[in-house]
């Protein structure tokens, strides 16, 4: 179901597990002045929630913002056609049979001067095949100073299970908003990734929104900054 954050900007989260542990995943929902909705990583819905989406407006476009979160849009073209699909470049060939309507091929850009969109570029994932790329896109919504990320940080804190806790304690990321030892591992383009998350600093948010972790309402900047000097190992 949707939750509303501020005002014309709403969520939906569902259970997820990343190697055992219960991380949640979770989509978020803008409306443009419009009325027209911008679905951003979308996750799999129900009844209940397209009945609240036909209710605040018409889906217009649906963004998976890099390339892992993508699983639910074939769900939400089905659903809704009209909404015009926009993904991350690279994505093209990870779903050959459904049709895109964008592939975002700026690295900065806005949607009619509301929403601000930024390649996060550098930062990568290491997983058992090697280092994976995440070419992510990062959204701030001016209206309530909300910034939307999906993988490039984390922020797991006493809300989630105990199992989970534990594990980000011991991987020194709990109640951090960063990005986790497993992109750490993999970073081999520091200035790139220093240049990417100083762009995203200079945008006047507040709230961050992620995909896994639960939402900070107060001090976002100041807590990404942090975690990024952490991970880093530099200042910014």
């Amino acid at each position: 179901m949707l939750r509303e954050i501020d005002k014309n900007i709403w969520v939906a989260e569902q259970p997820f597990k990343y190697f055992g542990l219960e991380v949640g995943t979770r989509m978020t929902v803008i409306r443009l002045l419009n009325g027209e909705l911008i679905i951003i990583s979308p996750i799999k819905i129900d009844d209940q929630t397209i009945t609240q989406l036909n209710a605040i407006g018409k889906v217009a476009y649906i963004i998976a913002p890099n390339l892992f979160h993508y699983l639910f849009i074939s769900q939400f073209k089905a659903i809704y056609p009209e909404g015009k699909l926009w993904i991350s470049p690279g994505l093209e060939s990870k779903i050959p049979n459904i049709s895109i309507d964008r592939v975002i091929s700026v690295s900065e850009g806005n949607i009619f001067e509301q929403i601000d969109y930024l390649l996060f570029d550098g930062l990568k994932l290491l997983d058992l095949s090697g280092r994976l790329i995440y070419n992510e896109f990062v959204f701030f919504h001016r209206q309530s100073h909300t910034l939307i990320l999906t993988d490039i940080a984390f922020h797991f804190d006493k809300s989630f299970s105990l199992r989970t806790r534990l594990a980000a304690k011991f991987l020194g990321i709990y109640e951090k908003l960063s990005p986790s030892p497993l992109e750490k591992l993999a970073l081999n383009e520091k200035a790139k990734v220093k240049n990417s998350i100083q762009k995203v600093l200079r945008w006047n948010f507040n709230r961050v929104i992620m995909a896994h972790g639960s939402i900070i309402e107060d001090s976002g900047n100041q807590k990404l900054k942090e975690g990024y000097e952490s991970f880093l190992g530099t200042s910014l």
